[in-house]
């Protein structure tokens, strides 16, 4: 038995690879349809909120604390509190391969620093920083990874 469980361990690895995709430690399946709309449907409900450095509810959002809250509410994932636990989460997708509802975690010298949720034509759901609010942008620089959750 722990033959085939081993050989079906490898069997996946290699599906994963060819896909393009890496299996994460505890990761997921990707969201349903409908766990998919409820994420967006969520993502733009809170456009507006304002930026609040450590924030974690409606009343203010660091961009953490947004996706945190937004897989939360959907039911799909508890994600980590900053953006380093949540650059290793979930399944990791090529970036030509990202769906409307992955992760975009932004990296810079000292690492993951930055996170928000795909929306589709090249942006994404986010709180962006203080003095802003909770908005649709176009992604702004090529250094990303892309995190599917499920």
């Amino acid at each position: 038995m722990r033959h085939v469980t081993r050989a079906l361990g490898v069997a996946m690895l290699l599906l994963s690879l060819s896909f393009g995709t890496t299996l994460a430690a505890g990761s997921a399946s990707a969201l349903t349809p409908q766990e998919n709309k409820k994420v967006m449907k969520i993502a733009k409900s809170l456009r507006g909120t304002p930026y609040k450095w450590g924030g974690t509810s409606r009343s203010g959002f660091d961009c953490t604390g947004y996706t945190r809250y937004v897989f939360r509410k959907a039911h799909v994932t508890t994600l980590g509190r900053t953006a380093g636990q949540q650059a290793t989460q979930g399944i990791k997708i090529s970036k030509y391969r990202k769906r409307v509802g992955d992760l975009i975690v932004f990296y810079g010298g000292n690492g993951a620093y930055h996170v928000g949720i795909y929306a589709g034509d090249n942006t994404i759901w986010h709180s962006p920083r203080t003095g802003q609010s909770v908005k649709r942008e176009r992604i702004w620089t090529s250094s990303y990874k892309v995190r599917r959750m499920g």
